[in-house]
């Protein structure tokens, strides 16, 4: 049996992050949930069983097989060594660690990745969602026909930055609502009842470095096999959710019905009916990414398109979780099985 940490377990991404373990291979492994003090004492649980949220101390990591990094980026810079150290495997989903020397970026969904995880890599950063959901569509893209060019733009959710980000968005609304002050802590701007590509000067919460998060995560994940990305991220007055609107250009004509088979598949679901589609909503709770074509008309034959749109869906601290949980269950083979003799 093993024995996995979560760091930053009271986060809305440590708390997902339990829930996907409880459904997973891992179900039966003695998981200890860690974070800092503002968090300590607090009662959880964890299967049938409840425990008591403890502080990260010399000795948190002893005899852990995987440790989860969930909370904030200073969390992970801090503890992420003593975890090694103690002969854990780090799975890193802060995004901290994505430029550190030997550390890679995975996503086990796609069908194949440029790098190969060895006993000499000191850590694993599941990749962000958003950037694991255009790079699984691409990927199947490419196997209808060349993708010449794609473009993205990201609707960003509150809770992307946290409790505290989801709090401040609800109480922006309130206040609007009763003629009052907002709050502006996180986003130093209106966010409610707003679309924003950019947040205030002393805004905690920063869309440039996400944006640039998923670019470096996409590059990983591509290296070289699909095309480079034009992405923008928008700040959207939602709580949950991740909302795409793609543009792609293919290098010679195909059937919209071949684009659809290419992309369907495990982990996508097609949704064709125009009362059906897809939405941060919809997606709340869903394991698949949910994903609509619509084919830029205007070719010789109608039933042909060398450029399309996607509209895709996806729940985001599910798919971020479900994700890290598919990168432990990869690393199995690089733990140690057994006793030695």
């Amino acid at each position: 049996m093993y024995k996995i940490a979560i760091a930053g377990a009271s986060t809305l991404l440590g708390r997902e992050l339990k829930d996907a373990l409880a459904e997973s291979p891992l179900a039966a492994a003695d998981v200890a949930l860690l974070d800092d003090e503002t968090a300590q004492g607090q009662l959880d649980q964890v299967g049938d069983e409840v425990t008591v949220v403890l502080p990260i101390g010399e000795e948190a990591f002893d005899r852990v097989d995987f440790t989860f990094f969930c909370g904030t980026e200073s969390m992970t810079r801090k503890h992420w060594r003593q975890a090694l150290r103690a002969g854990s495997t780090v799975l890193d989903l802060t995004g901290a660690l994505d430029q550190e020397a030997g550390v890679l970026v995975r996503a086990p969904w796609l069908g194949s990745e440029a790098e190969t995880v060895d006993l000499f890599t000191p850590a694993v950063v599941p990749a962000h969602p958003a950037a694991l959901v255009l790079a699984l569509l691409l990927e199947r893209l490419q196997l209808a026909a060349p993708v010449k060019f794609a473009a993205a733009t990201l609707l960003l959710p509150a809770s992307d930055f946290g409790r505290a980000a989801m709090d401040e968005l609800h109480q922006q609304t309130v206040s609007l609502l009763s003629f009052q002050n907002m709050p502006r802590a996180i986003f130093d701007t209106q966010a409610a009842y707003n679309l924003l590509t950019g947040l205030g000067e002393s805004a905690s919460a920063n869309l440039s470095a996400v944006e640039a998060r998923i670019r470096r995560h996409y590059d990983a994940l591509s290296a070289g096999r699909w095309p480079k990305l034009a992405l923008q991220v928008v700040q959207a007055p939602v709580f949950h959710g991740h909302a795409f609107s793609i543009a792609v250009e293919l290098e010679r004509p195909v059937e919209i019905l071949t684009m659809e088979e290419a992309v369907t598949g495990e982990h996508v679901d097609i949704v064709l009916e125009d009362t059906d589609s897809p939405s941060n909503l919809a997606a709340a709770g869903q394991n698949d990414v949910l994903v609509r074509l619509r084919p830029e008309k205007g070719g010789r034959n109608p039933n042909e398109v060398s450029r399309l749109w996607l509209w895709a869906a996806s729940d985001n601290l599910r798919l971020w979780a479900q994700n890290a949980v598919e990168c432990a269950l990869d690393l199995r083979r690089l733990r140690p099985q057994g006793t030695v003799q």
